[in-house]
């Protein structure tokens, strides 16, 4: 019983059986290859450009545009380049040149003529102060304490008073230029050592970081040739796997197919197996249940020909109709010892024939190999040796002693800061003093005007002014007095500092700013033994004003310096002429695969016999014979003859036929309970059979059509394979050095060395000393000396209206417009 019910629940599971061997099939007929792709290389990184420290751009200067435009008025002459190179040449000595010595007078006529006019004023100032005050002294040129009273005194005093309040303003404004020159003077040197150490870390960073990116370069190849090498030390598994993916379509397929086809075998030789263990079991429960109804249907038999029993002829013919044969399965034999065939060819073995043939091509490609790889390993590291020449080539050697002449002028200016800083307070002390000397005259002068007036009553007569008045116009004699003792040496400051600033900023500061000092700079044979050209090692010229020219557009050292002059980088990095020989080493080499039968002759043959077996066997006949034993129904037998017995008269033939309807049932209950169940089992595991044998010979013409197509594949198509994705590869692999040798030509020749930094450095050394020091200091003499110039109205107008203020010693009485001197009376002398 037991053994029924495991069959019984197989013939239940047999839908879901069947769907996963369909769906075995229909997964195997999809199967794609996943696509082949070259592997990716490791990219190059970006070459990182340098951080530079910010640097304060030109300022636009303290009164620049003024004074700019007064020293272009005075020196209108271009830049003397012939006339300077003629100075150099002749190292300064120009005493015996009349020539260079009018050019030079000729150059300089404006300042001349400006030095002329301020030597007047530093002799006469002085000279017209002493004259002027002996004069006063002597009681003449307004010495005498008089002053004579006119209807227009009111008017004149009022025009002095009014002229000199305005060039006293206009001082004013001049000494407070002053000031703001002399203090901006100070922060300008006071911030140019910050700036200059910017400038020159600038300048150090970028000397340092060009053989840095020269060495990122490099780098970059040592990780392709590194990249390459550990492709070729993984080229089993790489070159391999492309081979694999090349084979494992129509391989897998067939391979898959063919699982397919074991499972199916299997499957069939699990539900023989099953078969014909319920199949003994039946008929042996059968016998049992034939033997009793034999038994049974005789007994009845006998007592229907009882004569005494009454109408019994009627259901002797029924009788004979109660039979129960077994049930007979045609070829099963034959099935049976197709499927173990089948199975004794073991086509899982053949699968895992042709999946270890699948995973050994990596190995196959290793050991094929392994000559050649070496061989390639040895040129790469050649390569990697001519590559590393190239930084040779490039004249860093020259970089690193600039380097180290900034860092000695780093050094110097650490050390002479201090001094200097010193030096500047001095400096700025005495611009301080003599602004302050000017703005003692401003004082004077603003100090008697506010006098003056307010202690002023025009009713007073000159004898009788008040002190405040008398102290205005004393204050007013002091500012001239003042202006005429210190005008001369300020006058004698403001032509120093004007030949100095002044030619600076034309001889040096305006070319400097226009080009044209580089261009005096470039002369042949100026600076003795400088060639910048020869000293790279380059075969054409090359100018201080070019380079200039391509770093202020950021440009790299690769087109500024003309380092394509020295170094051949498309002959360099001319990947065909490493790679043609490793081609060669590699088409010299073969990877050979061994071969494969998926399916023998002998295994084709089973299987169709198979097949052949399988659709063969009438399955419809063992269901008919199936429902012909579930058909019998005893229990209609034993209802007719319970009806039979209920007839008859004879007491005996009833208790016969009654006693046998008792076993009819009985037999029949055992039929119930023991035939019924297992030919439920037999007709599930039929069913079963039945759909597998209705597959069968499509799955085995799918199978047979796969094989044949993957083995027709691998045995014309496996060496151009293998030569296909053997070639494939080694152009993967000397795609790494393309991609390098573009990025290493792209990145030397528009990246490395971007020299924006060093002409940033020449106009921030413009900047510092020109924009920020020259323009102050010209500021500071342009102020001054404008405070001299107006010194002179100021003597003139402050004299003049201090004799409106001061308390005279002599009257003038003024009456009806009509002055009236006292007229001494003559004195009788006595006899």
């Amino acid at each position: 019983m037991g053994a029924c019910r495991r069959v019984w629940r197989l013939g239940g599971c047999v839908g879901p059986v069947l769907a996963w061997i369909g769906a075995l099939f229909l997964g195997s007929s999809l199967a794609q290859p996943p696509p082949a792709s070259c592997p990716t290389g490791v990219p190059p990184s970006n070459l990182s450009q340098p951080q530079y420290q910010s640097i304060p751009g030109a300022d636009t200067g303290f009164m620049s545009a003024v004074v700019q435009s007064f020293l272009h008025t005075v020196q209108p002459n271009p830049f003397p380049k012939d006339l300077l190179v003629n100075l150099l040449e002749g190292n300064g000595n120009i005493y015996d040149d009349k020539t260079t010595i009018k050019e030079v007078l000729l150059y300089e006529v404006g300042f001349l003529v400006c030095a002329a006019i301020g030597i007047v004023y530093i002799i006469l100032m002085p000279l017209v102060g002493f004259c002027l005050a002996c004069c006063r002294c002597c009681g003449h040129c307004g010495g005498r304490m008089y002053q004579r009273q006119t209807k227009a005194v009111h008017c004149h005093r009022r025009g002095f008073y009014w002229a000199t309040l305005l060039t006293t303003l206009v001082i004013l404004s001049g000494n407070i230029c002053m000031f703001f020159s002399n203090q901006f003077l100070k922060v300008s040197v006071e911030d140019s050592s910050i700036e200059v150490n910017k400038t020159l870390d600038n300048l150090q960073t970028y000397l340092t970081a060009v053989p840095q990116q020269i060495d990122s370069v490099l780098i970059e190849s040592n990780k392709t040739v590194d990249e390459v090498t550990r492709s070729l030390s993984n080229i089993g598994p790489l070159l391999g796997r492309e081979i694999q993916r090349s084979l494992e379509g129509p391989l897998n397929h067939a391979l898959q197919s063919v699982s397919d086809m074991a499972n199916v075998v299997n499957s069939t030789s699990i539900l023989l197996v099953r078969l014909d263990s319920t199949l003994t079991h039946f008929q042996s429960d059968v016998a049992v249940v034939q033997a009793n109804v034999s038994s049974v249907r005789d007994r009845i038999n006998s007592t229907l020909r009882n004569p005494n029993c009454n109408e019994c002829s009627a259901d002797q013919s029924e009788l004979q109709k109660l039979t129960f044969d077994t049930v007979t399965i045609p070829s099963l034999s034959e099935l049976q010892s197709a499927v173990d065939n089948v199975t004794k060819a073991d086509l899982n073995s053949k699968v895992k024939e042709g999946e270890d043939f699948f995973a050994s091509i990596p190995q196959k490609v290793t050991n094929d190999t392994k000559d050649v790889v070496q061989n390639v390993m040895q040129q790469l590291e050649d390569i990697k040796r001519q590559i590393f020449e190239v930084k040779g080539n490039i004249p860093v050697s020259t970089l690193s002693n600039i380097s180290d002449t900034l860092g000695e002028a780093q050094r110097y200016i650490s050390m002479y800061s201090p001094q200097a800083e010193r030096v500047e307070m001095i400096r700025w002390a005495v611009g301080i003093i003599l602004s302050c000397v000017v703005l003692l005259v401003v004082v004077c002068n603003l100090l008697g005007l506010f006098l003056g007036p307010v202690g002023l009553s025009p009713k007073d007569v000159p004898t009788e002014r008040s002190s405040t008045a008398d102290c205005g116009g004393t204050f007013l004699m002091a500012g001239a007095g003042i202006s005429f003792l210190f005008s001369w040496l300020l006058m004698l400051v403001v032509l120093l500092l004007f030949i100095l600033g002044g030619n600076v900023y034309t001889l040096v500061c305006q070319p400097w700013r226009s080009g044209q000092l580089l261009q005096f700079a470039d002369t042949a044979g100026l600076i003795h033994g400088f060639n910048l050209g020869k000293t790279l090692g380059l075969k054409s010229n090359l100018t201080l004003t070019e380079v200039y020219n391509e770093c202020e557009q950021n440009r790299p050292l690769w087109t500024t310096l003309h380092l394509y002059e020295l170094i051949d980088l498309n002959d360099l990095l001319n990947v065909s002429k490493y790679t043609e020989e490793i081609q060669q080493h590699f088409d010299s080499n073969e990877i050979k695969l061994s071969t494969i039968t998926l399916l023998t002759h002998e295994i084709r043959k089973q299987l169709h016999s198979f097949s052949a077996i399988a659709h063969d066997v009438d399955f419809s006949s063992v269901r008919q014979q199936i429902n012909n034993i579930a058909s019998i129904n005893l229990n209609e037998t034993a209802d007719r003859l319970d009806k039979l017995a209920a007839i008859q008269p004879d007491r005996g033939i009833q208790l016969e036929l009654t006693q046998e309807t008792t076993v009819l049932r009985e037999i029949q209950l055992y039929m119930n309970t023991t035939i019924i169940p297992q030919l439920t089992q037999l007709n599930s595991t039929i069913d079963a059979l039945s759909v597998i044998a209705s597959h069968i010979n499509r799955t085995l013409g799918d199978v047979l059509s796969k094989v044949g197509t993957a083995q027709d594949f691998l045995n014309t198509n496996t060496s151009q394979i293998v030569k296909a994705e053997s070639k494939e590869f080694l152009d993967c692999q000397m795609g790494y050095f393309m991609a390098y040798a573009d990025w290493a030509n792209l990145t030397i020749t528009q990246q490395v060395g971007l020299c924006g930094p060093v002409a940033k450095a020449v106009d921030s050394a413009e900047v510092i000393v020109c924009s920020n020091m020259v323009q102050s200091l010209n500021a500071f003499w342009f102020s001054l000396g404008w405070c001299m110039i107006f010194f002179v109205p100021s003597i003139i107008f402050s004299i003049n209206l201090a004799k409106f203020y001061r308390r005279m010693k002599h009257s003038d009485v003024y009456d009806n417009h009509i002055a009236m001197n006292t007229i001494p009376r003559a004195q009788v002398k006595p006899y």
